[in-house]
């Protein structure tokens, strides 16, 4: 892999790192990346790449969130004891599942400018109308422990709109969670949950799809996207994690429109 190669695969792996956890659609941010780097691999390769470098994503939350996700405990005397609450945690996890697991085998959408575009910007005056309904509000839910199946269910439904490229799997759940009174930390963290059977399951289905005989240089690329993803998504999400204690998701919204307009006006100058 040469020096140029290389910087292209960092960039991307940057790009995927940041817009995987903020609810910007790192659909829309590929879309872009997509016009001005193009990496020297096959088409083929390159559709599973930009899927499986998730996976480096996904490492940061299980290590970040790990006393949260793993359902036993180490006891020195009494070795491993059963967090209850956290089977049930999954349990919901998996409920929030299903709607997003039937929308991706019935429906299908291509990545259309103007649709990823569209979704930008309808996305973004969401997130500002419903946080500025929200204002002065009390949060029904506040904690992660506190989200009902119900509650989970709906969740997924809103989740199951990210299959429209430009929504965000996170600005959807998001959404979702702010709409039906859950506070803005506890629906970051479930959307960190939801995440890893999510994007676990798709990246391995197009590594089965693509298959398992990589070369050298696409192992290379692989991992190195991956490593950047990783570390990258580490310091994304703590700054996520803070800043919404402190602030609200509208800045977010704003960015997602002043991008969507610039989509629209890139492609249609283009």
């Amino acid at each position: 892999m040469d020096i140029i190669e290389l910087i292209k695969v960092i960039i991307i792996g940057i790009v995927e790192g940041i817009t995987e956890w903020l609810p910007i659609s790192s659909t829309g941010h590929m879309l872009l990346v997509d016009e001005f780097i193009h990496m020297n691999v096959t088409p083929e390769f390159r559709e599973m790449f930009l899927y499986v470098i998730q996976l480096g994503a996904i490492l940061a939350v299980i290590i970040l969130f790990w006393n949260k996700m793993w359902p036993f405990q180490s006891k020195k005397k009494n070795g491993s004891v059963i967090k209850k609450e956290t089977f049930v945690l999954w349990f919901k996890v998996v409920i929030a599942c299903i709607p997003g697991f039937v929308a991706y085998l019935l429906l299908d959408f291509v990545d259309n400018c103007y649709v990823v575009a569209a979704a930008l910007i309808v996305y973004g005056i969401l997130f500002i109308v419903i946080e500025n309904w929200n204002r002065g509000r009390e949060p029904r839910v506040k904690t992660l422990e506190e989200i009902s199946y119900k509650d989970a269910f709906i969740i997924g439904l809103f989740q199951a709109l990210s299959i429209i490229p430009g929504t965000s799997r996170s600005g959807s759940t998001i959404i979702g969670g702010l709409v039906i009174g859950v506070s803005r930390v506890a629906a970051a963290e479930f959307t960190f949950f939801l995440a890893v059977p999510v994007m676990v399951g798709v990246s391995l289905l197009k590594i089965i799809a693509f298959g398992f005989s990589f070369t050298s240089a696409e192992l290379i690329t692989l991992i190195i996207g991956c490593v950047v993803a990783f570390l990258v998504s580490i310091v994304v999400i703590k700054f996520l994690m803070s800043y919404i204690k402190r602030k609200d998701f509208k800045v977010f919204g704003w960015y997602r429109i002043i991008l969507g307009v610039v989509v629209i006006a890139y492609f249609l100058l283009k």
